[in-house]
């Protein structure tokens, strides 16, 4: 017989501190705590990493080094595990190719359909993949979209050519190309070019015809600068420099394809249609709508087809993602559509006495939406399987069989088992948890108010109507409304209208030697603190140059690779993982050696290292309650919110002239306690003169915004419009006042 729990004794992953718990096997676990507690460290890097290491080891070598690698965690025993599903926060990846239909098949089930029924016949699915060259448009090659000529931005008409007029790299005054337009005598070189004729400005553009029209004709081989910038540019072959890279994204811009209008497709796969529509016009419509049509088709040939396409899209009408289309590019999804796309598999398989893992699945959703994801996470397991979440989310809290709280603070003050229980019982518990849920925060009774009006204009992008609005300056504001409303469109028109300085969750660290360290530029302050007191040069006191241990060349362990079977990652025995030499380890500072300041918290740097510069650049980041974060943590290893928070330290830094800030929802990864330390960051950068712009879900933080535009009413079609800009005091009647005011009414408190 099954064992009844998942027993975990003598946990110390991470900051786990010998954490010992039994979880019910079949049952739905939420586990909460404060940001960095160690919550992540018991679910993810402990539970999930010991199952799925001892589901590969069941596999042949071969099969072992193309499987994900598990790092085995620190556990003194570990019992009653399942093979492991992991749906995570990270963003689909992918690149232009990749679609909501391709990344949950259906669009490989819909092409099947119109290979078999649809009229005229084309051929084969493969006629129908923009993926294929059997199908793929020839003008774009599947992608959608041409690379064309940003005109616009070539030409600076105030100036002359002899002033740097011709604004593309290359073409500056004194050059081989700037000679063959100021030199051949069809120009003036010295005049404006807002002062040349329609006919002259055309002629430098483009040359052919309008050169041809000039009074005084160039020579036969002229070209115009947009045919140079082309040629050389956008019609070669060669591998790109980083800048000619740079050129390109400057001064070009992506248009719909000309030829087939953004289906991908060639002109065969784009005639064929099934009830009467093309698959380009099935790929435009909304899932809901899809799903209903497919239902119509009664072709008995095709029925199992038909049946498993319909299948898999009601499965994302579930999860709440029905206003997407299957043409809509993974590269634009949220974090948490991403998480809610990758559970579409799941919702339809039969597996069983599965160990199915969470993080933060309600990310991205607003209120009004989450009852779609519990009702998800219950479905999982009354059909046998153990689910585990890590949330933060009262709602989701309540549904669960069973609270785990881990804490009770971050990082050395984490890592300890301080609850477990049911929901109601950790309401009158003294934790973290229990005192954050017991407070509300009331609507913010005097904003702010505001130095003016940034207006962003007629905007039309994805499901935007035209929209119209002012966002308040030197401000905080917050875009709300349900997933899919356009709160994400907005926020990218506010920022392609004025420019602004874009804090998201994309991770910061492109390396294993990314830390918080070398992120804040605090790495060349310690080495210049320990150089001053050892005498030796400070670059001794770097794991990337004269210090660094030779064996590992600074990294603390070394790979090995065994060909086929998995590469081993061991610590190096020469320095033991410290990474340094042993006459650089022997220097220390308050008895702490350079190696040591790596595992100190920012926390503790900032009361052991006696360095205005350091505590300087590491005041911001404890500022954005990132305290707990060691100093030699490998940035690869963040969550997206706490990159998020990493980029708004530095920008509190970094700051000087008042700017426009947008941010996209900076509560994820966030315990409800840590939520007030977040505004007040929010707050300082508004009382510096900024102009702060928030994307959120987060009812405390809306609660304390001075604005809030709220769109919808719905997603998708059904939402795209402006239903309230004002003080949040006063919103009433839509699904974001039935969130902040109750269910019971939709009008604000009188109190408020």
């Amino acid at each position: 017989m099954s064992e009844r729990t998942i027993r975990i004794r003598g946990a110390r992953t991470n900051n786990l501190k010998s954490v010992d718990v039994d979880l019910p096997r079949g049952g739905l676990t939420v586990l909460v705590g404060v940001s960095g507690s160690g919550k992540s460290s018991l679910v993810f890097d402990t539970i999930a990493a010991e199952a799925g290491h001892q589901l590969n080891e069941t596999f042949p070598p071969f099969a072992r080094n193309r499987l994900p690698k598990w790092t085995r965690p620190e556990v003194d025993e570990i019992g009653g595990l399942s093979p492991v599903v992991l749906v995570d926060q990270r963003r689909i990846g992918g690149n232009a190719r990749s679609t909501v239909g391709t990344v949950t098949d259906a669009w490989t089930y819909l092409r099947l359909l119109f290979s078999r029924i649809g009229s005229p016949h084309v051929g084969e699915s493969n006629r129908f993949s923009f993926n294929d060259p059997a199908g793929m448009c020839p003008a774009c090659s599947g992608l959608g979209e041409v690379v064309v000529s940003a005109v616009d931005r070539f030409l600076d008409l105030d100036r002359s050519l002899a002033e740097g007029a011709i604004l593309v790299p290359g073409f500056g005054s004194g050059g081989y190309w700037h000679s063959r337009y100021a030199d051949i005598g069809s120009f003036a070189p010295e005049t404006p070019l807002r002062e040349w004729t329609k006919d002259e400005r055309l002629a430098l553009l483009y040359g052919g015809e309008h050169a041809a029209r000039l009074g005084t004709r160039p020579p036969a081989d002229y070209e115009g600068v947009v045919e140079r910038f082309e040629r050389i540019h956008l019609h070669t072959a060669d591998d790109l420099s980083d800048r000619k890279r740079e050129t390109i994204a400057r001064f070009t811009r992506s248009e719909t394809c000309p030829e087939c209008g953004g289906e991908r497709l060639n002109g065969p796969a784009r005639t064929a249609t099934v009830l009467g529509r093309t698959i380009g016009e099935l790929a435009r419509m909304e899932i809901t709508e899809l799903a209903a049509l497919v239902e119509r088709v009664d072709e008995p040939a095709v029925a199992p087809v038909a049946a498993a396409l319909v299948e898999r899209l009601r499965a994302m009408v579930t999860i709440g993602l029905g206003y997407l289309h299957l043409g809509r590019a993974t590269t634009s999804l949220s974090g948490g559509e991403s998480q809610r796309i990758k559970t579409v598999r799941h919702l339809g398989s039969s597996l069983v006495e599965m160990l199915y893992v969470f993080d933060e699945p309600t990310v991205g959703l607003h209120p009004h939406d989450v009852a779609s994801m519990t009702a998800l996470l219950e479905q999982l397991r009354d059909k046998g399987n153990t689910v585990l979440v890590v949330e933060h989310d009262p709602a989701v809290m309540a549904v669960a069989d069973q609270i785990v709280e881990i804490g009770p603070g971050a990082g050395a003050d984490g890592g300890r088992l301080v609850f477990q229980g049911a929901f109601d019982e950790l309401r009158t518990a003294r934790t973290p948890t229990a005192a954050a849920l017991a407070r509300r925060t009331p609507a913010k009774a005097e904003p702010r108010e505001p130095a003016g009006v940034i207006t962003v204009k007629d905007a039309v992008r994805n499901n935007l109507r035209q929209v119209t609005v002012g966002i308040p300056a030197e401000v905080l504001t917050v875009l709300t409304g349900v997933a899919g409303s356009g709160k994400s469109s907005l926020a990218a028109e506010l920022v392609e209208q004025h420019g602004a300085v874009v804090i998201d969750q994309r991770p910061v660290g492109a390396n294993r030697r990314s830390t918080p360290l070398t992120y804040t530029g605090v790495a060349a302050a310690v080495r210049k603190l320990f150089a001053g007191r050892s005498g030796l040069p400070a670059k001794h006191f770097s794991a990337n140059s004269e210090g660094a241990c030779p064996e590992c060349e600074g990294l603390g362990v070394i790979y090995t690779d065994l060909a086929f079977m998995d590469g081993r990652e061991t610590v190096c025995e020469a320095c033991e993982g410290r990474r340094f030499t042993d006459e650089v380890l022997r220097h220390r500072v308050d008895g702490l050696s350079i190696a040591d300041v790596d595992e100190l918290t920012i926390a503790d740097a900032l009361r052991r290292l006696p360095d205005p510069a350091i505590r300087k650049a590491l005041h911001h980041l404890e500022r954005v309650g990132l305290g707990y974060l060691r100093l030699g943590q490998p940035l690869t290893t963040l969550s997206g919110g706490e990159c998020q928070r990493v980029k708004i330290a530095k920008e509190l830094r970094d700051a000087a002239e008042p700017s426009l800030y947008v941010l996209d929802e900076p509560t994820t990864g966030l315990h409800l306690s840590d939520v007030d330390t977040l505004v007040g960051v929010l707050d300082r950068l508004v009382d510096q003169g900024h102009t702060v712009v928030v994307i959120e879900h987060d009812l405390d933080v809306i609660r304390r915004a001075d604005w809030l535009v709220d769109l919808g009413p719905g997603p998708g079609r059904h939402g795209g419009r402006v239903l309230y800009e004002g003080p949040v005091a006063h919103l009433s009647g839509t699904a974001t006042a039935e969130a902040l005011w109750g269910a019971a009414r939709r009008q604000p408190p009188t109190t408020a």
